[in-house]
């Protein structure tokens, strides 16, 4: 009977959704009012998912959701730690000015730093800015406010406590071997962290990200840098930069920090010749639009993507415009009024925002639900789809690449979206809304492997094949039959203790996306578990491959690892080769290389074409 229906459900959506067919025009289709006319116990998620897991932002109006966090206009002085003593803090001499940091047990701090004028009043939707040079001595000894956003759901104890739309910053941690007293006769690697949140949300500052041990253990200089986000990084009102938003600041605003690198990098011991970009999540996205984007290349030598979700598209400008005409509508300015739109108080940008996450922008590229606000293809900055670059070779081939993905990466968001048991019939109803005329092929290849009457685990691993693994594969391959460096893995982990670092109870006992975040920042008391010794040892040996990736652009050059992994007996990690039997590097306890296990599952999906 259950079988009846799915086919039944298949043809009704293949007379609804077939070319030729009268319908609505394609603007006034509501994919999820649709779906639920066909099966009302379908759960569909109507409001944004934050892919970092981070923050989930919902309608202001109702009650226990987001809150809009304290916001700031400018930056009040205030000690990070009571053991500080900013006098003594060590100074350096920048472009712009003199800055004084804060040495701490793991190393030397800078936070706040500025690298562009602030982005508010009637610079609130343009490029960042040239930083102005300040008088005096710049106060790092405390981080600033992180840029606008909102905060709800069961961690929001871990969001900023204030934002700004000042909040163009970044923080630097620099090992305890640099003596600032004295001459700097050697300069150091630089690791560039860009933190994910679905482009709605994250920070800099956030405690996961502490760059103190990796700096000091890696013996290389962490940067961690804000960026703008959601309408205030990414609305798109119209063509004209000098009348209008025109989109992809947030991306801007990266680039201006990778360049404020190059030129004071060295004053904090750093070597801007040798800088690696790394990120997690829609962190991971930037970077590959990094590694697309001409005007990007000279500013970094290598990159380590986490997470990346290939395969959920960056926007249209089609669909960015109509984005910016529903965020207009909520404020009541006209979209072409942009002193009106500028006129906007923080909070009433914030709120519009939220109301139109709500809104689907193209129903028929369903998922675009989960990444409403973001980079969209302006065809000057962003040309193509990242994976479309990756498969085509238009990407800085010549680059080291390391890139990687968690096992279960899709269960965060199929179980933070569906509540309750989902059966054959409704997972059906929901693939076909996602592939429409692949669902057949996809169905058939899935539901044979998953027997339980749940089907919410075959539609986190088809999130995670998909979005996550598949398409990461097929880049990988694409860039080595280029001749790129590349290497691979797979975080296969899962934390031992009961408390659950994410925070969300669904992600106990499976690697989750952003799992592998404690073992790479050793922040896993600020993750809220205990390690135990073997994941210790994990978290070593995974620090040695970044910092070795980062010191000579090859995880498992020994050369680098001896320096400062000494003790760590780690298992070669060969680069990513059809002559190494495709091999990867699973992260685990028990780390090694192995070939893909799920390599005929994406060899299904390659077939398939539709990444």
């Amino acid at each position: 009977m259950e079988s009846w229906h799915s086919l039944l459900l298949l043809c009704t959506l293949s007379f609804v959704l077939a070319p030729g067919e009268p319908r609505k025009n394609d603007d006034d289709i509501d994919l999820v009012s649709f779906l639920r006319s066909i099966y009302p116990g379908l759960l569909v998620r109507n409001r944004p998912f934050v892919i970092d897991q981070d923050f989930e932002i919902n309608s202001l109006k109702e009650p226990g959701h987001p809150q809009i966090l304290s916001i700031t206009e400018e930056t009040k002085d205030k000690p990070v730690n009571q053991d500080t003593k900013v006098a003594s803090g060590p100074l350096v001499l920048t472009k712009d000015g003199h800055i004084r940091g804060v040495s701490g047990d793991k190393a030397h701090i800078f936070y706040g730093i500025p690298y562009a004028d602030p982005p508010v009043g009637a610079y609130r939707w343009k490029a960042p800015r040239a930083l102005s040079p300040w008088p005096g001595v710049y106060d790092a000894s405390f981080p600033r406010a992180a840029c606008m956003q909102a905060c709800a759901g069961p961690i929001i104890e871990e969001c900023p406590q204030t934002v700004s739309e000042d909040c163009l910053h970044l923080n630097i941690f620099v090992p305890l071997e640099v003596n600032f007293s004295t001459p700097l006769l050697s300069s150091l690697p630089v690791l560039v962290w860009i933190h994910g949140g679905d482009f709605i949300a994250g920070s800099a500052s956030k405690p996961l990200y502490d760059g103190r041990f990796i700096s000091n253990f890696t013996r290389t200089v962490v940067v961690n840098l804000e960026y703008r986000l959601g309408a205030f990084g990414f609305l798109v009102s119209g063509k004209d930069p000098h009348t209008s938003a025109v989109g992809n600041y947030g991306i801007l605003d990266q680039q201006a920090a990778l360049l404020w690198i190059q030129r004071n990098i060295a004053v904090f011991g750093g070597d801007p010749s040798k800088v690696t970009i790394f990120g997690e999540s829609a962190g991971a996205q930037s970077v590959s639009l990094h590694l697309m984007i001409q005007s990007s290349k000279p500013l970094f030598r290598q990159a380590v993507l986490q997470s990346l979700p290939f395969s959920i598209p960056l926007k249209t400008r089609h669909d960015a415009l109509k984005l910016g005409k529903e965020f207009a509508k909520q404020t009541n300015c006209s979209v072409s009024d942009i002193v009106c739109l500028l006129s906007l108080t923080p909070q009433a940008v914030l709120a519009a925002q939220m109301k139109t996450s709500s809104k689907l922008v193209n129903p028929f590229r369903f998922l675009e639900v989960f990444e409403t606000w973001g980079p969209y293809i302006d065809g000057e900055l962003i040309k193509e789809q990242a994976v479309t670059a990756f498969l085509k070779g238009h990407w800085q081939k010549e680059k080291p690449v390391l890139l990687g993905t968690t096992s279960e990466e899709g269960v965060i968001f199929v179980y933070g979206i569906f509540n309750k048991p989902i059966s054959a019939v409704e997972s059906t109803v929901y693939i076909t809304a996602i592939f429409k005329q692949h669902a057949l092929k996809i169905l058939h290849k899935y539901l044979p492997l998953y027997k339980d009457a749940d089907r919410r685990g075959m539609l986190a691993q088809i999130v995670t094949d998909y979005i996550f693994l598949c398409p990461s594969r097929r880049s990988a391959r694409a860039g080595t039959a280029a001749g790129s460096g590349v290497w691979m893995y797979v975080f296969d982990h899962v934390a031992s203790d009961h408390r659950v670092w994410s925070g969300l109870t669904f992600c106990y006992q499976h690697p989750c996306h952003g799992a592998e975040l404690p073992f790479l920042f050793n922040s896993a008391s600020v993750a809220n578990f205990t390690m135990s010794a073997p994941e210790k040892l994990l978290s070593n040996r995974m620090l040695c491959y970044w910092g070795a990736f980062a010191h000579s652009g090859d995880p498992s050059s020994r050369a680098q690892q001896t320096i400062f992994c000494r003790e760590q007996r780690l298992p070669v990690w060969p680069r990513y080769s059809d002559t190494s039997g495709w091999l990867v590097m699973n992260l685990t306890v028990r780390s090694h290389a192995q070939v893909g296990t799920r390599n005929h599952i994406c060899d299904f999906w390659d077939k398939l074409g539709i990444y």
